[in-house]
């Protein structure tokens, strides 16, 4: 398990910019535009998920089922127990396809500014469609530190182009069809086959259907900031799925980085 994670002197900096956030949105009068007042939170999009899905009655897992899930959370803990690339690393750089089929490379975006590079499951995870939404929101905050918003999804470019249509995410969606950048930012990991019956039985989920014939692999949800240098200036991956950066501390990441 591995968390949000910046130097030390950007600690103090997240807290201020995520204050500002939760005090712009307890007052919903201030006439004042700034950044932190469309920052979204992903933690109150998730605990309203969450209770919509208790209302609800969410997906009905067997105990049977319950116990393979907590089995299968406990050996990918166990498998990459620090999972991503650590603070200080050299983002490695690659070149994969957008929504589109256009090739897009991390260094071309670098050389522009700082990059906000996520890695999520794929469309049919709520989870990470509550995250994509959230900094579809704070994407215009991003760019006013001359940042480019980047997601990396296993899945199919045209499970991605179905998704940019849909949602009218103005960000690029990277398809990893050979899983050598999730690879490389130490995020894979195969699907346990009695999970993935879970998934086809319970949710009518086949993930070959999203990211083609055989390939059972995701990554761990990860977010990396890079500058333009390459380097990995704030990191966070988490093992439990549920878990995401907050959009505020993105920015403070962003607003910390040294000027150009």
């Amino acid at each position: 398990m591995h968390h949000w994670t910046l130097p030390s002197s950007l600690l103090t900096l997240s807290l201020i910019v995520t204050g500002a956030a939760a005090m712009s949105r307890a007052d919903p009068a201030a006439s004042d535009p700034s950044p932190s007042e469309s920052i979204p939170s992903y933690r109150a999009a998730l605990e309203a998920f969450q209770a919509e899905q208790a209302k609800t009655g969410g997906a009905r897992f067997s105990a049977q089922d319950r116990a393979v899930m907590e089995r299968a959370a406990r050996d990918l803990a166990a498998t990459l127990p620090e999972p991503g690339l650590a603070v200080g690393q050299e983002a490695p750089d690659f070149t994969l396809r957008n929504a589109f089929g256009e090739p897009v490379r991390l260094h071309d975006l670098l050389a522009e500014g700082p990059v906000v590079l996520t890695f999520y499951r794929g469309a049919w995870c709520p989870y990470c469609n509550l995250q994509l939404h959230g900094l579809q929101q704070a994407l215009p905050a991003i760019e006013r530190q001359g940042a480019a918003l980047v997601a990396v999804t296993p899945q199919q470019p045209d499970r991605s182009r179905a998704q940019v249509e849909e949602d009218g995410y103005p960000f690029e969606i990277l398809s990893d069809v050979d899983d050598s950048v999730m690879q490389a930012y130490n995020l894979a990991f195969e699907v346990p086959a009695d999970l993935s019956e879970i998934y086809q039985k319970v949710l009518s989920l086949d993930l070959a259907d999203y990211n083609g014939d055989g390939r059972y692999v995701l990554p761990v949800p990860a977010t990396f900031v890079i500058d333009r240098a390459g380097i990995i200036r704030a990191a966070f991956a988490d093992v439990d799925y549920r878990r995401r950066v907050e959009p505020a501390d993105i920015l403070a990441a962003l607003e910390a980085l040294p000027t150009p």
